[in-house]
């Protein structure tokens, strides 16, 4: 998934305020971030093979340490007690290592059956929604618009930024996901990895942007 996960975030800002969207935003993402390094660092591994799914040209040869269950459920833990350590909030730290872990279940759904229980194991699983366009747009704009419009009813505008940054935010987060779904194939792996490590970068920045003009009450 990809606004699949960020559906996660805007409907967990309600839950917690004091958390930022930006940080919630790092947190469905953070194992995709990771990720891009660890197959940089030539510890996981993907390949482009067109035509593996209908929706996606990547075939995930080997990555669990990033995308096993195990592994998510360390990776949210760290990430929660990394959060806990700096804003000494339980609760939000709690929620946050709770939306990292979604990751691993959201992908259960769409990928196929390549996604790890732990490193060393050779069980596989997925569901395989990636094999049917208009099933993985149905699923996932529709997760999508329900959580932004759950986040739009909960919050408000304090300036211009909050109201046109914001949909500025939709529209980038949209292209992207269009664009990964139906652009060219991605011409390396490297390209892959480094568009995700700048593309992650940047959405989580605009987070934290639109945060900083929006407030709770809608």
């Amino acid at each position: 998934m990809f606004i699949g996960h960020f559906a996660v975030a805007f409907a967990a800002k309600p839950a917690a305020p004091s958390v930022s969207l930006g940080t919630l935003f790092l947190a469905c993402q953070w194992v995709d971030l990771a990720w891009p390094l660890f197959v940089i660092a030539g510890l996981e591994r993907v390949e482009i093979k067109p035509g593996i799914t209908a929706f996606t040209p990547l075939d995930f040869v080997y990555y669990p340490w990033t995308h096993s269950l195990v592994m998510g459920a360390v990776w949210a833990a760290a990430f929660a007690v990394l959060y806990l350590s700096v804003r000494k909030a339980g609760k939000a730290a709690l929620l946050v290592g709770a939306v990292v872990l979604s990751h691993w279940f959201l992908d259960l759904v769409v990928h196929r059956r390549d996604l790890p229980l732990a490193p060393g194991s050779d069980a596989r699983w997925g569901l395989g929604l990636w094999n049917s366009i208009p099933l993985t747009l149905l699923v996932e704009v529709s997760l999508f618009i329900g959580a932004v419009a759950f986040y739009v009813s909960r919050t408000r505008a304090l300036d211009r930024i909050g109201r046109w940054g914001f949909w500025a935010l939709l529209v980038f987060l949209a292209s992207a996901y269009l664009g990964a779904g139906f652009g060219p194939p991605p011409p390396s792996v490297e390209a892959i990895a480094w568009a995700g490590l700048i593309g992650g970068a940047l959405t989580a920045f605009l987070g934290f942007w639109v945060d900083r003009h929006r407030t709770m009450g809608g």
